[in-house]
């Protein structure tokens, strides 16, 4: 199988991370950074003239294109990951670092090529609204779980039952391996979207994914919370936060919180 490597020259980070979130929904796989450059990777059979056109939409300036071999594009990434501490609360790191006993939870991970390190603003974010939550025998379910960061701090905060899916393999295996290097071996990791988990009710769901996905399925997840449950999502540019608050209305659901990060919002919301 061969990929497509194309490389974006931008100094901006927030820049850097807009085009990571519409690349992604695009179907771009994984993304590197180098200095100035965001380097993005797909499958050349998926790179189709309407690919083309949203690269070019979220990008003016010139292009880099190369066609590459599959490999593991984050394994550099990977040796120069650096833990990351939300607010006192809560640090994620790589088993290679030094314990961090500044703060209440760690959370140990191997990035491999899923998402959701903390490094990006919206896990952040995500994380910072879980601090305020009460989880404790709560039923958790972590939709678009990337690196299972989420899931594992739920259960870290007491969820009774936590529930990971993604319907990547890379992210379903990398959920896995997290899980057990956290001693959460006990949080049920699925494959697939919301079909896999079906009839299910939970009193938590947590959604880092993108504004596409949460459009399509808040209906669906409105409907596996039970009455008063509270959904918590990111991935959501600024611009698009209305949108997304108004489909979640139609939904059934009434918006509790909204905060920012650069240019990300987190809403939080109650069924």
């Amino acid at each position: 199988m061969k990929y497509l490597k194309l490389s974006f020259d931008t100094a901006d980070a927030t820049e850097r991370e807009i085009l990571v979130a519409m690349l992604a929904e695009a179907g771009f796989e994984s993304f590197e950074e180098e200095g100035n450059l965001l380097h993005a990777y797909i499958d050349e059979a998926g790179y189709d003239d309407n690919t083309a056109e949203v690269v070019t939409h979220v990008y003016q300036g010139a292009i880099i294109r190369e066609t590459i071999e599959q490999q593991n594009w984050n394994a550099a990434w990977e040796e120069g990951f650096h833990p990351v501490t939300v607010e006192g609360f809560c640090t994620i790191r790589a088993g290679f670092h030094q314990p961090d006993n500044s703060v209440p939870y760690e959370i140990i991970i191997t990035p491999k090529m899923s998402f959701g390190t903390g490094h990006h603003a919206t896990t952040r974010l995500m994380i910072q609204q879980m601090r305020d939550m009460d989880l404790v025998d709560k039923d958790v379910l972590d939709f678009g779980t990337g690196t299972g960061v989420l899931a594992i701090l739920a259960k870290k905060l007491g969820a009774k039952c936590v529930t990971a899916i993604d319907n990547d393999e890379w992210s379903y295996e990398n959920t896995l391996e997290n899980a057990a290097a956290n001693n959460s071996g006990e949080i049920e990791v699925l494959r697939g979207s919301l079909e896999v988990v079906t009839g299910r009710k939970y009193d938590v769901i947590l959604a880092n994914i993108n504004r596409h996905i949460l459009m399509q399925y808040m209906q669906e997840m409105s409907d596996l919370l039970r009455p008063g449950g509270m959904l918590v999502m990111s991935g959501i540019l600024e611009l698009d936060e209305t949108i997304v608050t108004t489909e979640a209305g139609k939904a059934g659901f009434s918006i509790q919180s909204v905060t920012h990060e650069d240019k990300w919002s987190c809403i939080s919301a109650t069924r």
